[in-house]
């Protein structure tokens, strides 16, 4: 994408990765994926989020901004994303990267878009950043948010197929998602060029804490529960795709 303004650069890519809630809605609404094989996408997803969290983002906040402000920031974004899902529970958006059979309340189809928007934030954040570090974005960032989107959109386009909201509304609701996360994106890469080193690398460990606490939270149980012990195998795979991606220079 050379010529390309990298602040076009980074709301594209947030949006690509965001496209994959749409891709995911539109599956829930049409097909009916076995539980299995979105298992399956969920604990690869794990394991390439694992990875990214670790070499491309709490790695160069520590390189750019320290052990104490990596440490700030990385606690930080795991009690905020722990406060913040406590609530969403509570209106039913509990297990929105669902694998199972198991079904979401049919008046959660709304919480469940807005715990994906919560998702979303800064995981499409750490997007913008990417740039920062040297004109082009982080491959292994934009694919791990991107297979954890897919789940996430098809379970809750589903529950909002059966709560009756028609298949424009669900669209449009997940359509403003995706671009809420290029919008991000946009704004990762626009307004944290102007800080410090430090700022950056804390906003950094933020999201990778929260990504972090969703993964133990929501992805690895879920996809564990359908896949059981194929699910490790599956993680660690996803792990070594993204490890090698980076150190190869796909990063």
């Amino acid at each position: 994408m050379d010529g390309i303004a990298l602040w076009a650069q980074a709301g594209f890519w947030g949006c690509v990765a965001g496209a994959a809630l749409l891709l995911g809605a539109g599956a829930g609404y049409y097909i009916a994926v076995p539980q299995r094989l979105i298992a399956a996408i969920m604990a690869f997803g794990s394991g390439v989020l694992i990875s990214a969290l670790s070499f491309d983002l709490m790695d160069e906040a520590f390189r750019h901004g320290g052990f104490n402000a990596t440490a700030a920031g990385f606690l930080g974004g795991a009690i905020v994303y722990t406060a913040a899902n406590r609530i969403l529970t509570s209106f039913g958006a509990k297990h929105r990267k669902r694998s199972t059979g198991r079904k979401p309340d049919e008046g959660s189809g709304m919480a469940l878009a807005v715990g994906a928007l919560m998702d979303g934030i800064p995981e499409s954040i750490v997007i913008g950043l990417s740039l920062l570090k040297g004109g082009a974005v982080s491959i292994v960032t934009v694919a791990a948010i991107f297979l954890s989107n897919i789940p996430e959109g098809l379970s809750s386009a589903a529950g909002m197929k059966r709560a009756g909201h028609s298949a424009r509304y669900i669209f449009i609701i997940w359509g403003g998602i995706a671009l809420s996360s290029g919008a991000a994106a946009l704004v990762g890469y626009t307004v944290f060029q102007h800080f410090s080193p430090e700022v950056i690398a804390a906003t950094t460990a933020v999201a990778a804490g929260a990504i972090l606490a969703m993964l133990a939270d929501t992805m690895i149980p879920e996809a564990f529960e359908e896949a059981h012990d194929f699910a490790g195998l599956i993680t660690v795979a996803g792990f070594l795709a993204a490890f090698a991606l980076s150190k190869l220079g796909g990063a």
